[in-house]
């Protein structure tokens, strides 16, 4: 049976400590909606897709897998050199290095990796209160 944090996360976590649920649930949906709509040189573009694609691959990688999602985006959406940039940084934080990090999105700005990072680590921190849900 599915477990996901909107339907199950959120309300057993404020039922152990009340009103956590809500400020996690906050801080999950700030980092996932933050966008400027721009990728690399292009403005006005809508980035939802992409940063869904990160979430539920970060997901993938610690075996949370939902029906609903057609995972054939995340294989379209993200190239080699940044599946391989999140697997270490949300599994091997420790192997992280400049080269992994330089190889991925070459074109785009620092901020946009910034955002990456946030995004897969928001990603990582909310599969782990799932399990430990």
């Amino acid at each position: 049976q599915d477990y996901s944090w909107e339907d199950h996360g959120y309300s057993l976590i404020n039922r152990l400590y009340p009103d956590v649920g809500q400020l996690l649930d906050e801080k999950f949906q700030v980092v996932y909606n933050l966008t400027y709509n721009t990728i690399a040189m292009h403005c006005g573009v809508d980035t939802s897709m992409l940063r869904r694609a990160i979430w539920n691959y970060v997901h993938c990688v610690f075996g949370i897998r939902y029906d609903d999602y057609d995972y054939g985006e995340v294989n379209q959406l993200l190239e080699r050199n940044l599946k391989i940039y999140i697997k270490t940084v949300a599994c091997y934080p420790e192997k992280t290095t400049k080269q992994i990090y330089t190889q991925f999105w070459r074109h785009f700005k620092h901020s946009e990796k910034v955002h990456i990072n946030l995004l897969l680590l928001e990603a990582r921190m909310q599969a782990a209160l799932l399990y430990a849900l």
